[in-house]
């Protein structure tokens, strides 16, 4: 891109791999926002994690079957390590069967498929499938939200505290909680690191023991760029849906919380993605494995490392603006060898005109060993006088 400032400067690394800008402050953005009936939301870019709007988006809620998107997580993360097959039997406990709220019709004390668990949770949002899968990760749903609260932390989901598999309760529960963001946040953890479990969440029906079941998902019949991804509902947390929709070379994730009605829910959810497709423009600032510099390397076998990114930087600007994005390269200084292809080497700060848009982190693209003893001794000597 013509519109750049190279930049590098000494300045303390902040270990950090996620994909947030500083700022979300307002857009100068010509296109009026649609009206919205939920208490909280949230529209991000998936690929940055740019917020490009939001309301109450880190206000503490009930995510209601929100939840059901860690359970799907962990569930991935055990087909991953082969804790679990899809192919593997699950006896059904008397604890599963007897989830109240929605249900797959999973038979007690029966065995049923990883595969069918995980369909009648994702596609029917099923109680007793997510309480099923949950025991047989966890050993029990107790041991399993542990987990859950684990791996939140892991992403990153600070304002987010899981007491069960499924975010059924018989009344108003407020140690179970989420916001927007974190949310949000979530569902671009399960696209990026789980694919093909979030394939499923794209399945309009699935039919089980010979009982046809729907997705609760109104968008998959609205808009066909909707891939997933879930909704949820109790009487305390209202009407709640996390949508994500991939209109190349973007994917917009959509969270409404607390909406008065399916329909207001679903409503919401499209409005806020029509705008920021129509609001915003992609711009791509550097594909995967592009060299957007090379930075100088201490006690290294070689003198230098190309940095870049491992996957493309695609950015979301109001648009007509692309021609005012600036950037400013923050080099991790001074970087001794030996450096790991993949490991964080500073930062690359957006700004747009005046405005801070976001950093990133940039990775080290190739291996520079460790200098042999001459090498080391001569850069400690540099090191010394600098």
């Amino acid at each position: 891109m013509r519109y750049f400032v190279l930049l590098l400067a000494c300045l303390p690394w902040v270990a950090s791999l996620a994909k947030e800008p500083a700022v979300s402050a307002p857009v100068p953005v010509t296109v009026p926002m649609p009206a919205l009936s939920a208490r909280a939301w949230i529209l991000m870019d998936y690929a940055s994690g740019q917020v490009l709007a939001a309301q109450d988006a880190e206000k503490r809620l009930e995510p209601a079957s929100l939840t059901k998107m860690m359970t799907t997580y962990l569930v991935a993360e055990a087909l991953v390590d082969q804790r679990l097959s899809l192919q593997q039997p699950i006896t059904v406990s008397e604890q599963a069967w007897r989830t109240q709220g929605s249900r797959s019709f999973i038979p007690v004390n029966g065995q049923v498929l990883v595969d069918d668990l995980l369909k009648g949770m994702v596609i029917q949002s099923g109680n007793d499938a997510s309480v099923a899968l949950a025991e047989a990760i966890g050993g029990s749903e107790s041991a399993f939200a542990v987990m859950m609260n684990r791996t939140a932390q892991r992403l990153g989901l600070k304002d987010t505290h899981f007491l069960n598999a499924s975010g059924f309760f018989d009344g108003p529960q407020p140690t179970h909680y989420s916001t927007a963001h974190d949310m949000a946040r979530l569902a671009a953890a399960l696209v990026r690191d789980h694919p093909e479990v979030h394939r499923l969440h794209a399945m309009k029906e699935y039919t089980y023991a010979g009982i046809r079941q729907y997705n609760r998902n109104r968008l998959l019949w609205a808009d066909p760029t909707v891939d997933g991804l879930k909704t949820g509902h109790t009487k305390s947390a209202g009407y709640c849906l996390v949508a994500t929709s991939l209109r190349a070379p973007r994917r917009l994730i959509s969270v409404v919380l607390g909406a008065p009605s399916d329909e207001a829910r679903a409503r919401d959810s499209l409005n806020l993605l029509n705008w920021g497709y129509t609001a915003f423009e992609a711009v791509k600032v550097y594909g995967k494995g592009q060299t957007v510099s090379q930075f100088k390397v201490y006690k290294g076998a070689k003198s230098s490392v190309k940095v870049g990114f491992t996957d493309d930087l695609i950015v979301s600007v109001p648009r007509g603006m692309a021609d005012k994005l600036v950037m400013r390269l923050d080099s991790r200084q001074p970087l001794l060898g030996p450096v790991r292809s993949g490991i964080p080497v500073g930062t690359l700060k957006l700004m747009l005109g005046e405005q801070a848009w976001g950093e990133y982190p940039v990775v080290a693209l190739e291996e520079v060993p460790l200098a042999g003893f001459f090498g080391r001794l001569w850069d400690t000597l540099v090191l010394w006088f600098r």
